[in-house]
């Protein structure tokens, strides 16, 4: 696999202390999409929506 991919990172804060966790999908796997402007738009439905204080950002992984 060569060029980028893209994974979903949430941040969330709990007990004063921020946590950092890679999104996955149904199978427990690391989600992730060669689709930049894919992740662009779940992101931002994620962040417009979270009640938590959430807040979740688009890591590019670069792949050689």
């Amino acid at each position: 696999m060569n060029g980028e991919t893209y994974m979903i990172k949430k941040i969330f804060n709990p007990s004063g202390k921020k946590t950092h966790v890679l999104m996955t999908n149904g199978n427990s796997e690391v989600f992730e999409s060669e689709d930049k402007n894919k992740m662009d738009e779940i992101v931002k439905v994620l962040n417009e929506n979270t009640d938590s204080g959430c807040l979740y950002e688009v890591i590019t992984i670069l792949n050689k």
